[in-house]
């Protein structure tokens, strides 16, 4: 079966987008997890009608279909569970068009958060949505994940700038459809756009985007502050919400991962304690008073270092987010044995943000528990923290207590009405904890639902198979 579907697709696509070396193939078929797999080819193609013919000779003869971004996903949903084909959009990165007078622009899904937005930087807009992983991330795959990012404290996460999708579903024909509309307004029917929107993949291969922009704000302050206890940290975020202030960003980082995430970055100062971002977006006239009232924030509530700037260019002179976007390779770092192999265990849940100071209590006992060092950061804007822990993969009893403290993790996210999962996503890893969150809600038909939805768009299970939960 195989040599002949390999056959088909190069006479579909041309010997260029179909690539069998193995070491290629194992290379796309890894991901930032630390998961991989296997997979027969890599495929390349460069339109959507492509992508149509993949998935109706695909349909046809039963072969799984990964479809891929950047492979950056952390919980085991961009990496092939089993032999197929992966989909990788990399050639299709096309911003085809830019409007500012409606407020979108149309990509394909292969173009990266980042390149898009230093386009519409020239225009004076943006796209708000910022994983950390921006200048790799695609907005295939962020709109795959249902991707957020430092900004989520204000503009959340894809859900909420998707206007419209194009997609192909598997079937005879590899069918194209169009949903949604380019406007913010749209009303005819289901909306099966926010259906696809954090589908991981399961239900569509997204080919096409109508994403909504914004402005850059005229101005945005940022203090930057370091606390000796996370405790004055929390209730200084605390008072700033309880203001009625809409932060722009909110992110925080504990003492022992900001001490490794400062080693090796460039910065004009010496960062020490427990560090807390916060962004406020505002106007020229009104900046100092915002900035004053902000130090004065947290100077009241114990603050030993403070750094600002009154604007974005200054704020990233004196890198004063250098720090949070260095958390990933920090919290690989923090708890690694001298000779010994690692990896990283990062968890992604979320509570509303009134409960964080509960959360961080909750994490902090669970980790001593099992004798972990774990790092807290994530951003406390929207209550989305990502504790994590690095362990030996190799020792097995190691192993099992770091998946008891992974479901325990999860445990605490509901205990406070928040959810196992905010942006990274079910895949693999945590397909055991949406069970248990569906459960707690007294909802397990949820998930019968979701499987017949699944079994409309694909009905031979060949998108992303074993993802979110087994057909």
């Amino acid at each position: 079966m195989d040599k002949n579907a390999i056959k088909e697709l190069v006479s579909s696509l041309g010997e260029e987008k179909v690539v069998t070396d193995k070491e290629i193939v194992r290379l796309y078929s890894k991901e930032s997890s630390g998961l991989s797999g296997n997979a027969i080819a890599v495929l390349f193609p460069e339109s959507a009608e492509e992508v149509s013919r993949i998935a109706s000779i695909a349909y046809r003869l039963e072969i799984p279909i990964y479809p891929q971004g950047s492979s950056s996903s952390l919980s085991g949903n961009a990496f092939p569970s089993k032999m197929g084909v992966i989909v990788s959009f990399e050639r299709m990165n096309k911003v085809k068009n830019v409007s500012l007078i409606d407020s979108v622009a149309i990509v394909e899904p292969g173009v990266r958060i980042e390149e898009l937005n230093f386009m519409l930087e020239e225009k004076g807009y943006m796209f708000p949505i910022d994983p950390a992983s921006q200048s790799i991330a695609t907005i295939g795959g962020a709109i795959n994940n249902g991707a957020g990012g430092l900004r989520g404290a204000k503009y959340g996460t894809m859900k909420d700038w998707v206007n419209g999708l194009e997609v192909v579903i598997p079937d005879e024909n590899g069918t194209r459809l169009s949903l949604g509309c380019l406007t913010i307004k749209c009303r005819h029917g289901y909306d099966l756009v926010r259906l696809i929107i954090g589908s991981e993949g399961t239900l569509a291969l997204v080919v096409g985007a109508a994403l909504r922009i914004v402005p850059i704000p005229e101005r945005v302050v940022t203090i930057l502050s370091f606390f000796n206890r996370l405790e004055d940290l929390l209730n200084a975020f605390v008072e700033i919400k309880e203001s009625g202030v809409q932060p722009y960003i909110a992110e925080f980082m504990d003492k022992k991962t900001v001490e490794l995430a400062a080693k090796g970055v460039d910065i004009s100062f010496s960062p020490n304690g427990n560090m807390l971002l916060i962004s406020i977006d505002t106007t020229a006239e009104s900046s100092g008073r915002v900035m004053n009232w902000l130090v004065d924030t947290m100077k009241r509530h114990n603050a030993i270092e403070i750094q600002s700037a009154l604007m974005q260019q200054e704020a990233e002179e004196k890198g004063l987010f250098k720090i949070r976007r260095n958390l990933f390779s920090a919290q690989s770092r923090l708890g690694k044995k001298e000779g010994r192999p690692s990896r990283v265990f990062i968890e992604d849940i979320v509570v509303p943000p009134s409960k964080i100071p509960a959360a961080v209590s909750k994490l902090r006992e669970i980790g001593e528990k099992y004798g972990f060092i774990v790092s807290l950061g994530g951003h406390i804007g929207d209550g989305n923290i990502h504790p994590s822990v690095v362990y030996d993969p190799e020792d097995e009893e190691e192993k099992k207590k770091v998946y008891r403290w992974f479901e325990e993790v999860m445990e605490v996210s509901l205990e406070l009405g928040g959810s196992i999962s905010a942006e990274h996503g079910i895949g693999t890893m945590k397909k055991g904890g949406m069970k248990m969150e569906f459960s707690e809600k007294s909802s397990e038909k949820a998930i019968d639902i979701m499987r017949e939805i699944k079994a409309v768009f694909d009905p031979k299970c060949i998108l992303n198979p074993g993802k979110v939960f087994d057909c």
